[in-house]
């Protein structure tokens, strides 16, 4: 059968066959929490019926993903499969330059001494 056949969809089930979320129990809570909007209504329902044409807003931790539906499908399949589900309208992220996020460097020799270090250090203080 082809995903055509399909008029609509939960959407707790569309959202995990389009594998934006790793189980179907997630996308249940994220339809309820409120963090998805269809067509820019908020819904707080996993039973709510989505249709081809509607434009998915979704808040996920650091993102927001903004997905058109363009079919619907029978199963959850391949990555490849899923990505066929939606058109990616997300806006584009923007990278800093800013070292925010990323751990500190230091310069080779700054920091915790290795092993070797420490027993010289020791030889030294007891001489």
């Amino acid at each position: 059968m082809a995903g055509e056949a399909i008029a609509r969809q939960r959407i707790d089930k569309w959202l995990f066959f389009a594998r934006v979320v790793k189980s179907r129990s997630l996308a249940a809570k994220l339809a309820a929490s409120g963090k998805v909007r269809v067509n820019r209504d908020k819904i707080d329902q996993a039973s709510y019926p989505v249709k081809v044409g509607d434009v998915l807003t979704i808040t996920l931790e650091r993102r927001i993903l903004v997905y058109k539906i363009v079919s619907c499908a029978e199963r959850r399949g391949p990555a490849l499969e899923a990505r066929l589900l939606y058109e990616d309208m997300s806006p584009p992220v923007e990278r800093s330059n800013s070292t925010e996020g990323m751990p500190p460097r230091r310069e080779s020799g700054a920091g915790r001494p290795t092993k070797k270090e420490r027993r010289d250090m020791d030889r030294l203080r007891d001489t």
